[in-house]
């Protein structure tokens, strides 16, 4: 199944492999961008852009897993499919180290081609329905009142209701209506889920 909301972004700095690479593609319906220097997509890039990228290891200036090393550290979960006409396993351990999600040398096969890619999308949605769970949860949890905030707190930390409601000066029914509204609002009928979305903040 063809993810067509997302994009295959190609990175090589030979011009024949990318218009190889975006008539193979384009004829089978994957939407596709293509740079031709890991300099250049780091320029263009935008953090609301979603897909994959293909990337040639070895390329004049920056090269492959040096461009992947620093999109993670500009917080960026495209997955990538590393592509290298002189493979070795240093380099290719180098690559799936860094999370990517095949390496593959050239000439490579068009089928183990596809289905990186298709892998490797699957991946990007994955990842971006996760996000959008986590900026859902995220939103709702700037909904709780500060004393709701305060029993949560206390309810992940594994104290029951007996001991919240002396810990905050109030009663253990106040502490039960408090809980029972606050796991309302986030949409959460347990207190794992509620330890699970407690977590996003820190993370953030």
């Amino acid at each position: 199944m063809l993810q067509h909301d997302l994009t295959v972004f190609i990175v090589d700095d030979d011009p024949a492999v990318r218009d190889a690479l975006g008539l193979l593609l384009g004829v089978r319906g994957y939407r596709t961008a293509v740079f031709s220097s890991a300099e250049a997509f780091l320029q263009g890039w935008q953090a609301a852009w979603n897909g994959c990228l293909l990337v040639d290891i070895r390329m004049s200036g920056m090269d492959g897993l040096t461009l992947q090393r620093e999109l993670i550290n500009r917080g960026c979960r495209m997955p990538v499919v590393i592509m290298s006409g002189h493979g070795d396993v240093s380099t290719a351990r180098a690559a799936f180290k860094a999370d990517a999600v095949d390496f593959l040398e050239k000439p490579f096969d068009d089928a183990k081609l596809i289905a990186a890619i298709d892998e490797a999308l699957e991946r990007a949605r994955t990842n971006h329905s996760e996000q959008q769970r986590r900026s859902r949860s995220v939103n709702l949890l700037s909904e709780l009142t500060p004393r709701e905030r305060e029993v949560m707190q206390l309810v992940v930390l594994g104290r029951h209701n007996r001991d919240i409601g002396p810990a905050l000066g109030i009663s253990v029914r106040t502490v039960e209506v408090h809980k029972a509204r606050l796991m309302s609002k986030l949409g959460v009928d347990n207190v794992a889920d509620l330890v699970r979305i407690s977590m996003l903040e820190q993370d953030e």
